[in-house]
This record gives structure tokens, sequence and C-alpha cells, in this order.
């Protein structure tokens, strides 16, 4: 059955894989993640029938060299395999796949597999001329396997690495062999400098997809160099790189005029010049996340919205200089938001949510922690964005009854809702909710003191569609636990 996906549990057994082998003798994409009963034997039993596999997970699985042998006998067509977490391989099970399959092979990941070496890297390089997506987390691999790859693999557009030992020379080759690369994403480099990301922006135009996350010595320097010789890119995400800070976004803001998404996260030296750069230079952008970035506030939150009027998601968390002033200008400026998160932001209020009430028609609302927020900002965007579907307001001290009918009238679409720590909401409240929304799948609400076993009840007996409700529980009645009982989770206080 080609295109199909058999998607297993860790209950699946050799028996039950051969089962499906000799069911689906065309079967083509096999996931079997955290499939922990599976053995080599059962590997090679499915692989002997089902020769036409293009696509295999199995991710977490305690297979050995024999069975991923198997499959490079028998499944030359393989296209991607995802090796992660599958700690018993060796270089024994992988070298005979790229020697096999490396004809048809264009995907490979590989993860906390201790045994694997760079002479299993060799072998991809030597033999997956056609390979495209590469994925390595890896303390063992060194520069040799990585500069293999690069050198035979030319074709590679995809490239995430989590490699602690691998140093400039690996990504300089990548740099110099790799002209088609669009995605880079680097993980916790601690052997890397600005010389990388130079060789990346002097030959790879074609990148669109750029991360960096906690790679400590690289500087401004190096991300304009991307953002000088990489005008194609479309997303960046800066996390924890303590060294970039608003110099290399200015340089960004200048250069990539394509920018669709952006994310910063922990960016202690970016400061408002910086992301106010990408509000004058990148107007197709469509993404913005900022977490805990205390030198932005609302000045550069004001130039994205008078320059990125196709903003469709803002999610913001701990930026405490971001207040009303800059919310106010996205309402203002941004008719197409629909994604909205400003989680423990407390120095936005309602005149904020008043705003993006009147200017967008939201579908995903999360303002947990924002204190200053009361009934007149949700009741804003309950009769404004009908087509609400998310909604988080735990925290939220001061919303009452009134704001949550509200919601029940204006938002019908209404499926996930968050309201806990919310101490003034009520079975009144809540009771009116599931009345109205339908259409409602998911309801948190631990501690809320004014909620109580009717409450429960009333969500359970009404919401034809909820799956799961998270509460204390003392407040499920015994006959509420025998209706919906397994649907309901319970908040732990006892550990």
């Amino acid at each position: 059955m080609p295109g199909d996906d058999v998607m297993g549990t860790n209950s699946l057994s050799d028996a039950g894989l051969a089962a499906v082998g000799e069911s689906f003798l065309k079967l083509e994409n096999l996931s079997l993640i955290w499939c922990s009963s599976i053995t080599d034997a059962g590997l090679r039993s499915f692989a002997e029938k089902c020769r036409s596999l293009k696509s295999l997970d199995l991710q977490g699985c305690y297979i050995g060299d024999g069975g991923l042998t198997a499959v490079a006998e028998c499944c030359k067509f393989l296209q991607d395999l995802n090796l992660r977490f599958c700690e018993g391989l060796t270089d024994a099970g992988l070298v005979p796949v790229a020697v096999s399959c490396g004809r048809n092979l264009k995907s490979l990941g590989v993860a906390a597999c201790a045994k694997i070496t760079d002479l299993s890297l060799e072998a991809v390089g030597s033999h997956c001329r056609s390979l495209e997506s590469l994925s390595l987390d890896s303390e063992i691999i060194h520069n040799t396997g990585l500069v293999a790859v690069a050198k035979g693999c030319s074709m590679l557009k995809v490239l995430k690495l989590q490699c602690l030992n691998v140093t400039d020379e690996a990504l300089q080759a990548v740099g110099v062999f790799c002209l088609s690369l669009e995605t880079l994403a680097l993980y916790s480099f601690q052997k890397f400098t600005d010389r990388s990301l130079y060789a990346i922006g002097k030959r790879c135009k074609k990148l669109k997809n750029l991360t960096l996350s906690d790679c400590y010595f690289l500087s401004n320097k190096g991300l304009d160099s991307v953002a000088v010789g990489c005008s194609e890119l479309t997303h960046i995400e800066l996390n924890g790189c303590h060294n970039i800070g608003t110099d290399g976004l200015k340089s960004i803001g200048k250069n990539c005029v394509q920018l669709s998404e952006l994310a910063l996260l922990y960016c202690q030296r970016i400061e408002n010049d910086g992301l106010s750069e990408i509000g004058k230079g990148c107007k197709y952008l469509q993404a913005l996340h900022l977490v805990d970035c205390s030198g932005i506030g609302d000045e550069s939150i004001c130039s994205i919205a008078r320059g990125c009027k196709n903003l469709r998601k803002l999610h913001i968390r701990r930026c405490y200089e971001v207040g009303n002033k800059g919310i106010i200008a996205i309402g203002q400026n941004c008719k197409f938001l629909t994604d909205l998160s400003l989680r423990f932001c407390d120095r936005i209020g309602d005149e904020a949510l008043i705003s993006i009430g009147q200017g967008c028609s939201l579908h995903h609302l999360n303002v947990s922690g924002c204190h200053q927020i009361r009934d007149a900002g949700i009741i804003a965007i309950a009769r404004g964005s009908p087509q609400l579907s998310y909604l988080d307001v735990s925290v939220l001290q001061n919303l009452r009854d009134n704001a949550i009918m509200e919601l029940g009238e204006g938002c019908p679409l209404l499926k996930d809702i968050v309201i806990s720590h919310c101490r003034q909401i009520t079975d009144t409240g809540v009771s009116y909710l599931a009345r109205k929304c339908a259409f409602l799948e998911s309801c948190h609400m631990v501690y809320c003191p004014g909620i109580t076993e009717v409450g429960v009840a009333t969500i359970v007996t009404t919401c034809t569609r909820i799956k799961k409700i998270l509460v204390e529980k003392w407040k499920v009645s015994a006959r509420t636990e025998r209706r919906a009982g397994s649907i309901i989770n319970y908040l732990c206080v006892d550990l």
C-alpha cells in the first residue's frame, strides 16, 4: 500500500510486525517510534517481505546491527532513515545501509548513537551522493566524518548539527562544497567561530533557514556575513547566542528583505534599535517570537507594527519592557494577526487587548500571567474574534464570570481554554461557556476556588466533544468519575 504509514506503539511485537509485512507487501512508509519490543529478528522478517520500503523511522527502538543490515540487504529503494536514539547500533549496521541504499538515500537522522563514528559518515559521503538532509546529534563524530559528507553530498539541502567535537574546519567544508544548502541549524556548538559563518555566507547563496542555538563564540560579525551573503533568508532563530547583539540584527534587517519568521530567545544584548531595523526592512515578516529579551520594548514593537503589516503571529514571553503602547500599535496596523501570545508581560493591560479586539480577528490567544488584564480586555477579544479556538487566561486574578460568559456568546468555535489560577471565575461562568461552546475539547481549571464539582459536572455532561479536563481530584464527584474518568486529568498535589 504505497504511501501508507504504520504507526507503532511500544506494545508492537516481532509477530505483529511480521503480520504487517505479510499483509502489506508493497508498504513504502513504516514508523516504529519507541517500539521497544521490536528486535533484529522482527525487523529482518519485515524487511524480507517489504522490499519496496522507502521510509523507515526507528527512533527509540532497541535495534542492533543485524536488523539494520537486513534493511540494507532487502530495501534497496530506501530514501528516508531515522535512527535517533537507537543506542545499540554501530558502524557495522549503518555502513552497509550507506553502501547498499546510497543511490536512493535522501534523508538520514542519527542521534544518541554512541557507537556510530566518523567511519559511518565517511561511507555516507562516498556512497550517498543524492543525500539532501542530514540531522546529526553526536559527541563521537569529529571533523573527519562531516568533511567527508560535505565533499561527497553536494546536493545537501538540510543540515542540522549538535556535535560537540566539530570545529570550523567542518563547517568551512560545508560552505565550500554544499552550495545547495537551504537549511542550517547549529545547536550547542563550543568549538567553532565566526569563520564558519563567513564560509557559509560566502558561497551558500540559497540558504533560507538559519538556526543558531547556544553557539557562544559567534558574534555580530558572523551573523553579518550570513546576512550579507544569504539574501534569500526567510527564517532565522537565535537562541542563547550571548555574543550576538543589536548590530547583528541590524544587518539582518538591512539585507534579508524576504524574512518571514524571526525568533529571538534569551538574546540579552539585542536592544530596540536592532528589532526596529527589522521593522524598517522586513515588510514580509509574518511571525515574530521574543523570549526573555530584556532590551526590547515598545519602541521596537511599534516599528514592527508600522513596517510589518503582514504579521500573522506574535509571541512574546517575559519581555518586561513591552507594554500597552507596542501592542496597541499592533492592533492598529497588523490586521492579519491571528495568533497572539503575551505570556507574563506584566505591563500589558486592557488597553492593549481592546486595540487587538478592534483591529484583529484572533484564532489563538495566550495572556497567561498578564496581571493587569481584566474583564474589559477579554470582552473586547470575545466581541472581535468570533473564530477564536484557543485561549489561555491562566493566572489572571481579576478575571470574572462576566468575561467568560462573553466568550461563550462571541466565540462559539472555542476548542481549548485554560483558566487555571483564576480565582474569581465560578461555576456560573464555566457552565455558561459549556452551554455556548459546543466544540470545546479541553479545559484546564486547577486552583479556581470558585469552581466546584457542579461546574466540572456541567462541562462533562454538556460538552459532548470534551477530550481533556485538568482539575483537582476532590472536585470530581463519583458520578462524574464514572461518566468521564478517561478524560479527566488530576493535579498531582501529594508528591
